[in-house]
């Protein structure tokens, strides 16, 4: 089964709701900045720390601020069962 993102508002602002994972839910459900961000943790190597998802996505890493939206967005995806965030700090993929 392959949904779309679900449009939402929140504080009249239109947002898009990250799904939980679940079976018969594919990435596809997730808006594309998200499976962006699934797709580099997935190919690396190993638990890998928001600052290197942040260095291939282009983002200025040495400016700290500017990581900050991504760690959220790294955490939500872990909230949600996509990523599995360790007690280090770095993320990896559920397989």
């Amino acid at each position: 089964m392959v949904a779309s993102p679900v449009p939402a508002r929140v504080a009249g602002r239109p947002v898009l709701l990250i799904p939980h994972r679940s079976e018969g839910l594919d990435e596809a459900a997730l808006p594309g900045d998200y499976r962006k961000i699934l797709a580099i943790v997935r190919a690396a190597d190993g638990p890998v720390q928001v600052r290197a998802v942040g260095e291939e996505l282009g983002l200025e890493v040495a400016v700290r601020g500017k990581l900050e939206p991504l760690r959220a967005k790294m955490a939500k995806l872990a909230d949600r069962g996509w990523l599995h965030k360790r007690p280090d700090g770095r993320f990896t993929a559920r397989r």
